[in-house]
């Protein structure tokens, strides 16, 4: 009896150190995963899949960072507009959402390099008589923009003559123009082109640039030195390694094209 007792106890010592043991693996897999914060929302940059999953250029580029990293992925769906309040808070670790690096925003993050550069252009509705960016600074011109975006701080800057309407999503933006009720939308060059070729009846595009290139970068919490450093040092090796030209063939192939064509640079190069 007393021999069977010691077994049992020796038994259920034996699993209680194991379901430990699994627990802190656990806990541990579950502390080492990147947290990687984008809006799916903007394709083909951050999007989903037809079965809800998410996919595009950043998705694929936190993925290979996680690898870089050799830590699991996850990636947290967030509105634009939560996204470094989410990094602030600890929510996530990392945005990867085609972010702007600009003075603003570098006072409450820290960026990493950039790993693309990008040109504001314009969807303008057909009927407009818009060809420039200067045809919008007057009083009777509508401008769409999505809130909190290069294009939205451009337009109240600049286009002070003229009535700036915030929109919280690119479909709204686009929609406002194609009905007519917005002369012009301002967004990156890639979503105007995507959206002037889905709707070449109602809307035309300006890709020439009006401004300076602006750098997408990878944003974290300010001071997490250690994270940047070696988001830093990813970022040059998956450039060397032609990580960025697979991502342009995989998702952008026909634009890259297009864009050579007009003589304007690439979001890589």
């Amino acid at each position: 009896m007393k021999k069977l007792l010691v077994i049992i106890s020796i038994g259920l010592l034996t699993s209680m150190l194991l379901i430990g043991c699994s627990s802190k693996k656990t806990d541990t897999a579950e502390e080492d995963t990147l947290i990687v914060g984008m809006e799916l929302a903007y394709p083909p940059f951050e999007t989903k899949d037809d079965e809800g999953n998410p996919m595009g250029v950043s998705v694929d580029l936190a993925k290979a960072l996680g690898e870089h990293l050799e830590r699991p992925v996850k990636i947290e769906n967030t509105n634009w507009d939560g996204l470094i309040p989410s990094l602030q808070t600890g929510k996530i670790d990392v945005v990867i959402s085609s972010m702007t690096i600009t003075d603003e925003r570098s006072k409450i993050v820290d960026f990493s390099d950039a790993y693309a550069r990008s040109y504001l252009a314009l969807l303008v509705n057909n009927k407009s008589g818009v060809k420039s960016m200067e045809d919008l600074n007057q009083k009777d011109k509508v401008i769409a923009v999505k809130k909190g975006t290069t294009g939205y701080i451009y337009a109240n800057k600049h286009l002070e003559q003229a009535t700036v309407n915030g929109f919280s999503s690119e479909n709204a933006c686009v929609t406002e123009v194609i009905q007519g009720k917005a002369d012009a939308f301002i967004y990156d060059q890639l979503t105007i082109y995507r959206q002037n070729q889905q709707n070449s009846d109602t809307t035309e595009a300006i890709l020439i640039p009006f401004q300076d290139s602006e750098g997408w970068g990878m944003a974290v919490k300010k001071d997490n030195e250690a994270l940047l450093s070696s988001i830093n040092t990813f970022i040059a090796e998956y450039k060397s390694d032609g990580g960025f030209d697979e991502l342009t063939d995989r998702y952008m192939k026909e634009e890259k094209e297009t864009f050579d064509a007009l003589g304007f640079p690439w979001f890589f190069d």
